[in-house]
């Protein structure tokens, strides 16, 4: 009966996160938002709790967690990386400085604490990648120049993150220093390690993976990835990051065949993975974050803006390239639910985990809106200048004209 139960729970969750896909499809939306909002109606304090399906949804969020950064790591080769280091680094720092520096002082100013600063400094710092990648797709804006910078900086958040997480990690255990440092110089040579196999390396791992038979393909790649994600967790090092780096060493055609057959488990199990948060966080406790919340929104919708332009700017890139790569910065949600998601496992502070999902509500909702509705307001502005300008002209064309006539003739 227990096992009846659980199924009936599993798959009316999964055809619900199914209905909600297709509303967000339907609003041109990321589903996100509607993922979370699901878990707080069947979660603590929710309107109907689940009761048996708590194993599944926990695994699952594991799992999506992994799929997740492994899909993204694909995105990148090994080369592309190091060329990123080498030639962004500055405005990578900008982005951190900016961005982190809210949550930072957010969470300093309410008596939270160290731990807790660094890890809200994680929360409003990372662009959610899924997102920002569907927007530039969405809108059409993949072949613009800005693309390269916007994607410039969102390496550079992924790799921060692999030196960030194991960090957190070891303050969230609440290791001494010296311990601190061991598991970051742990964290460090196994990244590495992976970063110079994937460099050189990395064609005997394609090798490995690649198969003509698209089931092989998919077994193979997900086995691989899952292993190493959890030999990374047991080094050390964020189970994400493990399989952020496995996705990096794939590349060309494998990878592009890799991302095929493996997106719909990456959206089922990511999907489950922003329930899970949810079902966590007590809805009670999120109006008392809200105007937080909303504050902090507004200030990194500034930050996020003031970066993509300063380091388009740096690029040579037009003024509305500027702000396309500023608006295209803006939307949170993955990283930043995994980064929350630690410190509310950890114990740390009751008020992050609802803080950093009205946060995250907020921004994957603005974000894209603030994007797509970009060129319609550069366009009704340059409208509304050239109006302006031919209103200032009129009147000494119509004066001059009848002056002009006589000498004409």
């Amino acid at each position: 009966m227990h096992v009846a139960a659980a199924l009936i729970e599993i798959g009316a969750v999964i055809l619900g996160l199914g209905l909600l896909s297709a509303v967000s499809a339907r609003f041109a939306i990321s589903p996100i938002p509607l993922y979370l909002l699901a878990g707080l109606a069947f979660g603590q304090g929710g309107i109907l709790p689940l009761a048996t399906s708590e194993e599944f949804t926990a695994t699952g969020a594991e799992i999506g967690v992994i799929l997740l950064l492994f899909t993204l790591g694909l995105e990148y080769t090994a080369p592309e990386l190091v060329g990123t280091l080498r030639y962004n680094a500055v405005a990578g720092v900008v982005d951190l400085v900016l961005n982190a520096a809210p949550g930072v002082a957010v969470a300093l100013l309410l008596g939270w604490g160290p731990v807790a600063a660094v890890a809200l400094g994680g929360v409003t710092y990372v662009t959610s990648s899924g997102i920002t990648a569907k927007v530039l797709a969405d809108l059409g804006w993949l072949g613009n120049r800005e693309v390269p910078v916007v994607l410039s900086l969102l390496v550079f958040e992924d790799l921060t993150m692999a030196v960030y997480l194991p960090i957190l990690s070891a303050l969230l255990a609440g290791v001494g220093f010296v311990a601190g440092l061991g598991a970051l110089a742990i964290a460090a040579a196994t990244i590495t390690i992976i970063l110079i196999v994937a460099l050189r390396f990395g064609r005997y791992v394609e090798m490995f993976v690649a198969s003509p038979n698209e089931e092989a393909l998919l077994l193979k790649a997900l086995g691989l990835t899952v292993l190493v994600a959890g030999a990374a967790q047991a080094l050390q090092v964020s189970a994400a990051v493990g399989a952020f780096l496995v996705g990096i060493a794939l590349s060309g055609p494998l990878a592009h065949t890799a991302r095929q057959v493996l997106t719909p488990l990456r959206d089922l199990f990511a999907a489950v993975f922003f329930v899970f948060f949810g079902l966590h966080t007590d809805p009670a406790a999120l109006p008392p974050m809200l105007g937080i919340a909303l504050v902090l929104a507004v200030v990194s919708i500034l930050t996020k803006i003031a970066t993509g332009w300063w380091a388009a700017r740096r690029a040579g890139i037009s003024p509305l390239g500027r702000a396309r790569a500023g608006v295209a910065l803006t939307p949170r949600g993955e990283f930043n639910i995994v980064i929350a998601g630690l410190a509310v496992s950890a114990g740390l502070n009751t008020k992050i985990g609802p803080l950093a999902a009205a946060y995250v509500l907020v921004l994957a909702v603005v974000g894209p809106i603030l994007a797509r509705s970009l060129e319609p307001l550069a366009r009704w502005r340059s409208r509304r200048r050239d109006s302006g300008m031919t209103t200032a002209v009129e009147p000494a064309v119509t004066t001059s004209d009848p002056d002009s006539a006589p000498s004409a003739s």
